[in-house]
């Protein structure tokens, strides 16, 4: 029975692997099968003109980039704490660290249609900003801080007792450890969940939609206050709501595939950093 069972399982998980395969080879295929004839050197360091029918893509891409590193900068610091909070300072298997863990599983599965809302409340309404490449940066970094959290504090709480006990042996304090331990011992979860997070960021429309990009005139910000990016996920958007020509529809495709090609480079840089930064771990 416990055979059957197991090779039932086996057999689901695999066939579902084949399905998900299956779909985003279809997905890579059709976008590079409709957007490759457009991507050219032009099409990435030129802007766009004619609400997007004509032109390239390139104030779209920095104005993503912006955002992608404003991320970065605002989610790596919070979630390393909330991570060493919830598995190096607290007590293991305390009330108070189930609740955050809990709090972060629940964190990362809110939509992100309502970072989106509470960023028009808070950053457009309450701070008076308008549309901010600001305010977008930090609603898609405390957007990815459950993910990043996650992970690095999984990681943490695989650490070698050994390593711990040999530090707290030679007279360390819980700050010292941090640094000198765990922080290296961590390093592979804490990219991969960053990468990971940026993947997810690069893509998001909603949360930019509402307080952080235009459909055109925007190029380098240079202040906080109605200082919006354009953007390629919003790009996408108008481009595929509101044109219908076969120059917007080849457009539409272009941009659309740059976008996946960005998000793909996170997901799968990801992979050898990981594996470089676990082996140095491993043999520190």
């Amino acid at each position: 029975m416990r055979k059957l069972i197991t090779f039932i399982t086996a057999s689901i998980t695999g066939m579902a692997a084949v399905v998900v395969l299956l779909f985003s080879i279809s997905i890579a295929a059709l976008l590079f099968s409709k957007g490759h004839a457009v991507i050219s050197w032009e099409f990435l360091s030129t802007i766009s003109s004619e609400a997007g029918a004509s032109g390239g893509i390139l104030w779209q891409i920095v104005g993503s980039l912006i955002l992608i590193a404003t991320a970065a900068a605002v989610a790596l610091p919070i979630a390393v704490s909330l991570a060493l909070l919830h598995s190096f300072f607290l007590p293991a298997d305390s009330r108070s660290q189930r609740f955050l863990g809990f709090t972060l599983q629940i964190f990362n599965a809110v939509p992100s249609i309502i970072f989106g809302i509470l960023g028009l409340l808070v950053f457009t309404h309450y701070l008076e900003w308008g549309k901010s490449w600001l305010a977008g940066g930090i609603l898609l970094g405390i957007m990815i801080v459950p993910t990043i959290a996650i992970m690095v504090a999984h990681r943490i709480s695989v650490i070698r007792p050994a390593l711990l006990e040999s530090a707290f042996g030679l007279g360390l304090n819980k700050g010292q450890i941090v640094r000198s331990v765990v922080i290296p011992q961590c390093s592979p979860a804490l990219i991969s969940g960053l990468l990971l997070g940026l993947a997810r960021a690069a893509g998001e429309t909603a949360p930019i939609l509402f307080v952080a990009t235009i459909f055109s005139g925007a190029t380098l910000p240079h202040g906080i206050k109605e200082q919006p990016v354009l953007a390629l996920p919003y790009h996408i958007f108008i481009l595929a709501q509101d044109s219908f020509d076969d120059s917007s529809r080849a457009n539409l495709w272009g941009a659309a595939l740059v976008l996946v090609a960005i998000v793909s480079f996170f997901g799968l840089l990801s992979i050898p950093i990981r594996q470089k930064l676990r082996d140095a771990a491993d043999h520190a």
